[in-house]
């Protein structure tokens, strides 16, 4: 096992790789940029070296961090999401150091970092496709592409994620404008403006297959989340198992995930997305080398550590799990509490959190770094913190994590918790009745968050205080 680990990462998903660490009795090492000097993270960490100049370069520093975990004795380096994950330099930098890269090897993640190659192996495989084109030469052939495959096409970033690089164009015209849009967002976030075109659907279900695999050609899936509350492409909320899928097709897209990763010598943890429309027909759209934001909810339906499953695979431990040693144990919602204001079209919110009381009780896990006097910044993800529901039916998970929004308290900031108790009052989500378009489609009426007048509840206050003097 690692003696210690330098975490290249930041906030909850580095707090997140330090408990792991901590439970399997390594130490950590912490990096922080000058914006981070008090986070959390860097308090629990054993060690913690500040990376510099600027807010954000010290995390990007790839040549940089691979030299001070060799200045301090790291024998491993754990990426987490973000920033470096995903990125084939930083692990082959860090196996020309002699150190271990907690993650796929760097192979597989260029294979499958690239959308386009991404699709060539699917489509050997037999993994069914939505009809797409390789990256574009010129606008024409795009033209001439979309006429074929039939409106509407989303423009993709050929080494794109996240939703950026990512348009949905329903026209010629909207196609002939978005896609320099696409192009120059592709440049600024992956220094590769290269682009294609896939066909849209409409309102499918965004579902992601969790696998693990190890260095001897093992690999298993850990069932599904279902990812379709989202706005702009990025997910809000995720939900462990889908109410969509069958047991059969649940199978299907397990082993459809599993050849994909054999296919490419895959080892470690990673994710493979599909769309699923209302038949039940599902597409492969990509595959994520690296721990998700929402891994949570997969480890509280399975009870699989997924983050110490990273360290024991990259240390060369064998998968002591089987495939039919995996259930699925009732439903999983984690909310994303983002620094946004649902009602100024999800603007990021920056300040100093005045106020914070954090729910719990049965069920309720938080994966979050922010405490009262914390200063959200704007140079990072909005992400203060995820809220976990578990229970045994949909029903009491939905009511739980309704109970625990309503309990959550974050002041100073404005935060997505109030659009969140909305969709847990809905009743099409409450019935499993949405999209990756619901948002999209129910935002105008969720945007009905009641908001208390401060004279209002003055006044209510002085009735009830009269009231009760005349009993």
């Amino acid at each position: 096992m690692f003696k210690k680990v330098l975490i290249a990462n930041r906030g909850e998903i580095a707090l997140r790789i330090i408990r792991a660490c901590k439970e399997l009795g390594i130490r950590t090492v912490a990096i922080y940029c000058e914006p981070d000097a008090t986070a959390r993270y860097v308090k629990k960490a054993d060690e913690a070296y500040l990376v510099t100049p600027g807010p954000l370069r010290g995390y990007l520093n790839i040549y940089g961090i691979v030299e001070l975990a060799k200045n301090v004795g790291a024998d491993a380096i754990h990426p987490g999401y973000g920033f470096l994950a995903e990125n084939p330099q930083f692990a082959e930098a860090c196996a020309q150091a002699g150190i271990t890269f907690i993650g796929p090897n760097p192979q597989a993640i260029r294979k499958m970092g690239l959308k386009d190659e991404a699709r060539k192996i699917a489509q050997k495989l037999g993994i069914p496709l939505l009809p797409g084109t390789p990256p574009l030469q010129s606008i024409d052939e795009a033209l001439s592409a979309a006429r074929e495959i039939g409106y509407p096409v989303m423009v993709k970033a050929v080494a794109g994620g996240g939703g950026r690089g990512l348009r949905i164009c329903y026209d010629e015209e909207s196609l002939k404008r978005q896609i320099p849009i696409a192009m120059s967002e592709a440049k600024k976030a992956f220094g590769d403006e290269r682009v294609f075109i896939e066909k849209y659907l409409e309102r499918p279900h965004h579902i992601e297959i969790q696998i693990v695999a190890d260095k001897y050609g093992k690999i298993i899936h850990l069932g599904e989340r279902d990812c379709s509350i989202q706005r702009r492409h990025q997910k809000l909320i995720e939900i462990a198992p889908s109410l969509l899928l069958t047991e059969k097709v649940r199978c299907q897209m397990g082993e459809a995930a599993k050849r994909l990763a054999y296919e490419v010598g895959y080892d470690n943890v990673g994710t493979v997305e599909f769309l699923v429309d209302e038949n039940l027909n599902y597409y492969f759209l990509e595959m994520n080398t690296r721990i998700q934001v929402e891994h949570t909810i997969t480890e509280e339906i399975t009870g699989i550590d997924l983050v110490q499953n990273m360290i024991k695979i990259a240390c060369g431990e064998p998968l002591e799990i089987k495939q039919y040693e995996v259930t699925l144990n009732g439903y999983a919602i984690q909310c994303r509490i983002n620094a946004e204001d649902p009602l100024n079209d999800f603007l990021p919110s920056t300040g100093t959190v005045t106020a914070y009381y954090s729910p719990g009780g049965f069920g309720i896990r938080i994966d979050g770094h922010v405490t009262e006097g914390y200063n959200v910044s704007p140079y990072y993800d909005s992400l203060l913190a995820k809220l976990v529901a578990r229970g045994r039916t949909w029903e009491e998970t939905v009511r739980r994590m309704h109970r625990a929004l309503s309990e959550y308290i974050i002041r100073g900031v404005k935060t997505t918790i109030p659009l969140y108790i909305k969709i847990m009052e809905d009743e099409d989500f409450f019935k499993g009745n949405f999209s990756t378009r619901y948002i999209e489609e129910k935002l105008p009426s969720l945007l009905y968050i009641e908001e208390k007048d401060p004279f209002d509840m003055a006044v209510i206050l002085s009735a009830a205080i009269i009231a009760h003097s005349r009993v």
